[in-house]
């Protein structure tokens, strides 16, 4: 089954029935699904396990469960179920197998997202690493070569620059998970001129410049880069803006979630994109949906953490 968005062809989503395939020859991961109580939440899930891409683990109310199954018309006979009715004890179930080692990767179903990211973050019982939680999304948009990354639309709201840090070294080390070699990333603002009045100009020289020193690692890290001139080489020139990423960005380090949110919406329902998104920084991958998102964009979201589990077993 190709990877499709509701608002365009199948046939252009090029990128995302690549990375299916490639997917596809790895075992699939043992994966945490909390509370999987409406139809999209386990159609989800159940749509990893059919391309062999997840094993899921049901954690949830049982009978919120089976009425979710009867309602998309599945069976889930044979799969792990995990009866609890709280959903706040129901992350912390699912946090506890990945720390147990009976999963590898966390999927939100119907419950809110800070619900499970506050079990993630519990710190002697969490998931917590050395680094920041930085969500990233991934989109396969129509007549593009190659996929772009945009960090963080969905978790960190105003980041500082010690957060953009993590934030940026997350999406450079999914943008290598999925097979682009070498990740150009843009530190976007509104304008690409260093100023005062935007810090994300300042934020951009610093991330810039722990590139260069090896702080940052495994991509090419310029900026501050306005959209044009961040996706048009001609723009690019025009505004004095040269080097192997000026045009050429396909990892955009957004300065605010509202900024990354409102780019990654207007490239779904405006230009057919195709999207899937992951959590990067915790102890494991963690599927993080929206409710409005089809069962196709939970099956690129299962892709993306196969393949990132994947390369961090390498």
């Amino acid at each position: 089954m190709p990877v499709t968005s509701s608002h365009s062809d199948a046939s252009v989503h090029v990128h995302f029935d690549r990375l299916l395939k490639l997917a596809k020859i790895y075992p699939p991961i043992p994966t945490a699904v909390v509370a999987p109580e409406s139809a999209h939440a386990l159609g989800g899930a159940l749509l990893g396990a059919d391309h062999t891409l997840i094993t899921p683990i049901l954690i949830g109310d049982t009978t919120k469960i089976a009425a979710a199954a009867e309602e998309i018309g599945r069976s889930i006979d044979g799969y792990e179920i995990l009866h609890c009715t709280d959903h706040d004890e129901a992350a912390a179930l699912g946090v506890a197998t990945v720390r147990e080692g009976r999963a590898k990767c966390l999927m939100k179903g119907q419950l809110h997202t800070s619900q499970l990211l506050s079990a993630c973050m519990k710190r002697e019982i969490g998931l917590r690493t050395g680094r920041r939680l930085s969500h990233v999304f991934v989109l396969d948009v129509p007549g593009q070569d190659e996929l772009l990354l945009v960090s963080d639309g969905a978790i960190n709201i105003l980041p500082d620059l010690e957060t953009k840090t993590d934030i940026t070294q997350n999406a450079i080390d999914l943008a290598l998970a999925v097979g682009i070699e070498t990740p150009k990333v843009g530190i976007m603002s509104a304008v690409e001129t260093v100023s005062d009045a935007f810090p994300a100009t300042q934020d951009a020289v610093a991330l810039a410049r722990m590139a260069d020193e090896g702080v940052l690692t495994g991509g090419l890290v310029e900026g501050p880069f306005a959209m044009d001139n961040a996706v048009n080489v001609e723009a690019a020139r025009i505004k004095g803006k040269h080097g192997p990423v000026a045009g050429n960005v396909n990892v955009f380090i957004m300065p605010n979630i509202e900024a990354g949110n409102m780019v990654v919406k207007s490239l779904t329902f405006l230009a057919g994109a195709q999207t899937g998104g992951l959590v990067i920084g915790a102890a494991c991958p963690i599927i993080l949906t929206s409710r409005a998102d089809d069962d196709q964009a939970r099956l690129a979201s299962c892709i993306l953490a196969a393949l990132f589990q994947q390369s961090q077993c390498r």
